[in-house]
């Protein structure tokens, strides 16, 4: 068992101590030349999941860090436990490891990500963040509750507009009246499930039962593993939960939509498979202070008609404040820098993509597909993340994981 403590690695104490100090500028930087880093500065790293993403997953963490294990359920049969892993929780037992980058599909991110927090262990972890809302919430309680990092590896909001993020983020806009389409981009079609299959033997080098993990044990067909899983509800959401953190992070930073969550969503989409996502149109999604954020996948059932987009500028935005609120507003501090993960790791500050927000920015696109799912409104609670008055939705937002697993 990893008996060290959460929040008390060996860099972070290096940097908290007058030794630590000392022992950092043991090895400068140019004694070992230009690009290289001291081995006082590296970090022990580890891959979960080694498909597509596996390796630009673990890259996104930044420099000075080294690979010292890979696990995924492919390695059956080959896996030593000492470099490669089926296991993650064997990785997890490992006292060398600081950091981790999870790749699998995403119906493992919550149970991954909350227990490498737990074992004292930063994470980078692919979007989406979760395969429903109430995982989210338990990552970002985790994020707080053992003083790690968390960073989704979408960075679109560190682009984003600092001013009219402080709009938002200053509370003095009590009502608006923007209205945000975004059209495309999140490949309906492309990963739609099959709702007719064969069942095939489980390939040699896989471990199929691993792989389901806290999802239902289906017969294994190919179409549900690697890149094509994301068709089915069992361990994705389709195109949208697969793309929508790529589009979303930026505008939900800068509208301040990472601070709260829709009341209402409205669909328009056929009615949906039990197993195989499929396709959809657009879900109109309604927050409190009157924002409005469209999702139109642009293909099925027309575009969406309903509504413009409107008053998206910065200059509308604060034309909306009163002449007062508009002073309090240049006597406030400016939104701080967000931090990347690379220096979180070694500053101990919070990413700029942590848990806490991007749970809000997975809940826009979680909520379209529970609407889709049920085919008709909903209506949800930000500050209980739970749907109102509609049982069935609600339990898409809370959902069962199969035995032994639960987070």
């Amino acid at each position: 068992m990893n008996t060290r403590k959460p929040g008390h690695t060996r860099r972070r104490f290096l940097k908290s101590t007058a030794a630590g100090v000392a022992a950092l500028a043991v090895v400068p930087r140019n004694v070992l030349g230009q690009g290289q880093t001291p081995p006082s500065e590296e970090f022990g790293g580890a891959l979960i999941g080694a498909g597509g993403r596996g390796n630009g997953t673990f890259n996104s963490m930044g420099p000075g860090i080294r690979r010292l294990a890979t696990c995924d359920v492919r390695f059956r049969g080959k896996a030593d436990n000492k470099t490669t892993y089926t296991d993650y929780r064997r990785v997890l037992e490992r006292k060398d490891i600081d950091v981790v980058a999870i790749a699998t599909p995403p119906g493992w991110h919550a149970l991954i990500s909350v227990a490498a927090m737990a074992a004292g262990m930063d994470v980078m972890c692919e979007k989406p963040m979760t395969r429903f809302i109430s995982e989210g919430r338990a990552i970002a309680d985790a994020e707080k509750r053992y003083g790690r990092i968390f960073q989704i590896c979408t960075f679109g909001r560190f682009g984003g507009n600092r001013r009219l993020r402080k709009i938002f983020e200053s509370g003095l806009l009590k009502e608006c009246d923007t209205v945000i389409v975004q059209r495309g981009g999140v490949k309906v079609a492309q990963w739609s499930g099959r709702v007719v299959y064969n069942v095939a033997p489980v390939p040699d080098w896989l471990d199929w039962d691993m792989y389901c993990g806290p999802a239902p044990h289906r017969p294994y067909h190919g179409h549900r593993f690697g890149g094509t899983h994301r068709g089915y509800w069992d361990y994705e959401g389709g195109g949208l939960a697969d793309m929508a953190n790529h589009h979303l992070d930026r505008p939900a930073y800068e509208y301040g939509r990472d601070l709260t969550a829709p009341v209402e969503v409205i669909p328009h989409a056929p009615i949906a498979h039990p197993e195989a996502c499929g396709m959809w149109g657009w879900a109109e999604m309604k927050y409190a202070d009157g924002f409005t954020l469209v999702l139109d996948s642009s293909e099925w059932g027309g575009g969406y008609d309903r509504l413009r987009p409107a008053k998206t500028s910065e200059s509308d935005i604060l034309a909306m404040l009163s002449e007062e609120d508009r002073e309090k507003l240049d006597e406030m501090p400016e939104p701080e820098p967000l931090v990347r993960f690379q220096d979180a790791i070694r500053t101990r500050q919070q990413a700029g993509g942590n848990a806490e927000v991007t749970q809000r920015v997975a809940t826009i696109y979680h909520l379209a597909n529970v609407a889709f799912r049920c085919n008709r409104t909903i209506r949800f609670d930000p500050d209980t993340e739970r749907v109102v008055g509609d049982d069935e939705a609600d339990r898409l937002v809370n959902q069962p994981m199969r035995a032994p697993w639960f987070v």
